[in-house]
């Protein structure tokens, strides 16, 4: 059997998880990862990395549909959905052995099942209702992560309703479909099947879509989304759902009036709760709040030996926060000085089409600090590279602090903006000023030069535009 004694223990082996526990064994501790479905984690199986598999196939067909704009053309374009699945989660096997292959590189030792603390320094592993093991640790700590929150009335049954696992190995393309939620899965999966051709409704019950993003941002991609052909329901309220043989009426209230929505699959995406069930904690004294454990900068419960990170610890509920988070919480038990995580310079990222990226403050959250602002702003349509992609909808605004120069944030839709935005992360994390950005030098041509501009715009020396 192997050991039982480890100097840490590592509760999920999601993208918080296996990073600790990686971490952890460089910095000399005996590790143990508990892990009761697949390393990797939602994210690596059925999250972050299939669904960008799929989103990358819609972009194609988009691209296919419009060969005209690039002096190109095709007959007979179609896709095969089997193939389209089949790669994505190809895709999702081959870094989920990866994730395996550096368990062993790192001496990990991975045990099969589910973990509940059992006494002090003890957790208790079992496997379908049998014992696995019972290992020690003097620090145990919980990446168990979250899972869908299942809106009453409209639970997935796997059929017509469908949640995120459903809905990323469909068995058939709908040719209809109404996604309820309008966060960054919810507008994924929208935008994926609106670009594979079906006819897309969102529903989404606050005053906008993707509600987490600054106000401007939201607005600008409502009018991209309705170019391409999607409806959108904003505050409008789920009141039921009725099953046909095969297809959905979803009834909403939206203004005082009720709407009656057919298609042919409904997909739920309004939100995420925690995994802290069947884990011991609340028995052990640590705190949950609304589904997720209550913890300090440094992932520590208030329980000694005990932590938690990622998604089980609330919003931002992202993989790069998860594995953040773990590193600094594994270097504060090895004694090092890690800065206490702080979710400010933590970006965000929508990986519909065009994309959504952002990091720091909205400007309303600007404004709501009490400081005094300068925003720029500058278009795509501006930007000769992104014109030359046939990408020119698109818009970059930097957000800062009038009096010290610091960037308070900064929000992008476009183009591969999700891969540009980290500039400005490393601004936020350098504490870099206004001048720092007007005074860099960037590639001409390139998409990122927009970023430079916007920083030009808040400041009055915009040149293209």
């Amino acid at each position: 059997m192997a050991d039982q004694t480890f100097d840490v223990i590592v509760v999920g082996g999601g993208p918080g998880g296996y990073v600790t526990a990686i971490r952890a064994t460089q910095l000399g501790m005996k590790t143990a990862l508990v892990e009761r479905e697949n390393l990797g984690g939602i994210c690596l199986n059925w999250g972050c990395i299939p669904t960008k598999a799929l989103l990358r196939s819609s972009e194609i067909n988009h691209l296919l549909h419009n060969l005209g704009e690039f002096g190109f053309a095709a007959d007979n374009i179609r896709f095969d959905l089997a193939k389209v699945v089949k790669r994505s989660r190809g895709v999702a096997k081959q870094l989920s052995s990866g994730v395996a292959h550096l368990m062993k590189k790192n001496k990990i030792t991975v045990f099969d099942g589910s973990g509940k603390l059992a006494g002090k320094n003890t957790l208790a592993v079992e496997k379908d209702g049998k014992a696995v093991a019972t290992l020690t640790a003097n620090h145990i700590i919980f990446a168990t992560g979250a899972r869908a929150r299942i809106l009453p009335g409209l639970e997935p049954d796997g059929k017509l309703i469908w949640s995120y696992r459903e809905a990323m190995v469909p068995d058939m393309m709908p040719k209809s479909l109404v996604v309820i939620g309008s966060g960054a899965i919810g507008i994924e999966f929208a935008s994926f099947y609106r670009n594979m051709g079906a006819e897309v409704t969102v529903i989404e019950a606050l005053p906008r879509i993707l509600p987490v993003e600054d106000e401007e941002i939201s607005a600008f991609m409502h009018k991209q989304f309705e170019k391409q052909g999607m409806k959108l329901l904003t505050k409008a309220v789920f009141k039921s759902a009725e099953t046909g043989r095969d297809n959905i009426t979803v009834t909403v209230e939206a203004g005082g009036t009720a709407h009656r929505i057919t298609a042919d699959r409904a997909i739920s995406a309004i939100g995420i709760v925690g995994n802290f069930e069947n884990l011991g904690l609340e028995a052990a004294g640590v705190k949950v709040e609304r589904t997720h454990v209550v913890v300090d900068g440094f992932g520590r419960t208030g329980i000694e030996g005990i932590y938690a990170i990622g998604d089980l610890t609330g919003p931002p509920w992202l993989a790069h926060k998860a594995s953040h988070e773990g590193i600094i919480c594994i270097e504060k038990i090895a004694g090092l000085d890690p800065h206490e995580f702080e979710t400010g310079n933590i970006p965000g990222c929508t990986y519909c089409r065009p994309q959504v990226a952002s990091v720091g403050m909205t400007e309303a959250k600007a404004k709501e600090s009490g400081r005094t602002i300068r925003v720029g702003r500058f278009p795509f349509i501006g930007n000769g590279k992104a014109i030359a992609m046939g990408e020119p909808e698109g818009i970059i605004k930097t957000i800062f602090d009038a009096e010290t120069g610091e960037l308070l944030g900064a929000h992008m839709a476009g183009a591969e903006v999700t891969e540009m935005i980290q500039g400005y992360v490393i601004a936020r994390q350098l504490e870099t000023t206004e001048a720092d950005l007007m005074h860099t030098v960037f590639p001409h041509p390139t998409v990122s030069e927009a970023m430079h501009e916007s920083v030009l715009d808040a400041y009055g020396q915009v040149i293209h535009f």
